[in-house]
């Protein structure tokens, strides 16, 4: 095994004692097509985990709805729910759309009433407030996102105006119910669909707003693993029945995970076109190396080399191309993840695509399977060469030696 290494060292270089330029082309191939997949994938990894980050600070885990519309006995649910080995909080809610204004600005938004001390087991939002207003008032409470704040341009300890369109039936028809709220909070979760359409108050402030009586809209849940979800909602969807059902965070946000995983398959074999690209460089370079080399597989053969060693020695020269473009693409491709993560060199509009600054997330599993991927492609490049190599026929090649 040593002799086709050796030779296939040897036959990589040029005769001036350096690297040939064909295998310096070909190793660029393929390292030019590794880093490329590995920036790729990782920029569309972190953009999937920040994403999933920023929805399971925002939302829960869980939710325990009613097909009726409102849940009465929602004390004793949570009891029950509270006892459940994987949950590991519970959290009443009220959800509706109103209209938010505050002088001639106004927006719609979805007004959310919580109880804070349980909230805060279930979601992270409290943990993104960044500007507070702690001067005692009459008025109810309300915390509201940054770009919200921007929109109806106020601050920490201005009212705005609750529009509810399910008012009261009057002589003119329905009247709008109004409340005025002080904003005693500014979040900022980095993510423009919450920042901009999600407003919290008070629980017993929602429900007489929206007229729910004692009723809840549902029952936030927080587990212990959040990738079971599906497994823990299945089983509380077979416990419960009835009029309940339970939504966990992968149904909510279906359709945008699936397209971000779609997006991933997609881009990874788009750019992996790239190291196939780079492997016609193998063949083409080998194809030459063969032809010039002639003389040199006749006199091996002649001294007892068999088809297989003429093959290896060929096949090694593909491999060794492969790992050493692998080796520069990943170093390069890791490198270039770590400036683009440290130094934040690329800003996203966060109206556009969520999120403000190009998230990166390295993963081993990818990183794993683009080097293998890149691999076995360059050992598939080699198969004709060396096969070519091997059917050299000694005596016509030597016949006027």
């Amino acid at each position: 095994m040593k002799l086709p290494l050796f030779i296939a060292l040897r036959y990589l270089k040029s005769r001036k004692k350096g690297i040939s330029f064909g295998t310096l082309i070909s190793i660029s191939g393929v390292a030019v097509g590794v880093m490329a997949l590995i920036v790729v994938i990782s920029v569309v990894s972190g953009f999937h985990e920040d994403l999933q980050r920023k929805i399971l600070g925002t939302q829960a885990h869980a939710v325990v709805l009613s097909y009726s519309g409102g849940i009465s006995n929602y004390k004793e649910l949570i009891n029950f729910l509270s006892t459940k080995q994987d949950i590991q909080a519970c959290s009443p809610f009220v959800m509706g759309q109103v209209l938010i204004s505050s002088g001639k600005r106004a927006h719609g938004v979805y007004l959310r009433g919580i109880i804070p001390e349980y909230d805060m087991k279930t979601t992270e939002v409290f943990k993104h407030i960044k500007y507070k207003y702690q001067h005692y008032t009459e008025l109810p409470w309300i915390i509201i996102g940054k770009e919200l704040a921007n929109i109806l341009g106020v601050l920490p300890g201005d009212t705005v105006t609750a529009i509810s369109p399910m008012g009261t039936i009057g002589p003119l028809g329905i009247i709008p119910k109004v409340k005025k709220f002080i904003v005693t909070g500014i979040f900022e979760i980095g993510m423009f669909e919450y920042d901009m359409n999600l407003v919290i108050t008070d629980l017993k402030i929602a429900q007489d707003f929206f007229e729910y009586g004692d009723k809840v809209t549902g029952i936030q849940l927080k587990l212990k693993d959040v990738y079971k979800a599906n497994i823990v909602s299945d089983s509380l969807n077979q416990e419960l029945k009835g009029d309940f059902y339970v939504k966990n965070w992968m149904q909510m946000n279906r359709n945008l995970f699936s397209a971000l995983k779609l997006e991933k398959f997609a881009m990874f074999i788009i750019l992996a076109l790239i190291v196939l690209v780079a492997s016609f460089n193998i063949i083409s370079m080998l194809m030459v190396n063969v032809t010039e080399k002639q003389r040199d597989i006749a006199i091996l053969k002649s001294m007892g080399a068999t088809d297989n060693l003429i093959k290896l020695i060929f096949m090694y020269q593909g491999l060794i191309i492969g790992f050493i473009g692998v080796l520069v693409g990943l170093t390069t491709g890791l490198i270039l993840c770590e400036i683009i993560k440290s130094y934040d060199i690329v800003k996203l509009p966060a109206d556009v695509y969520y999120l403000s600054k190009l998230p990166v997330k390295v993963k081993v599993f990818d990183v794993l399977l683009i080097c293998a991927t890149a691999l076995f492609i360059s050992l598939v490049s080699t198969i004709y060469p060396a096969h070519r190599a091997s059917k050299i026929n000694p005596v016509e090649i030597l016949r006027y030696e």
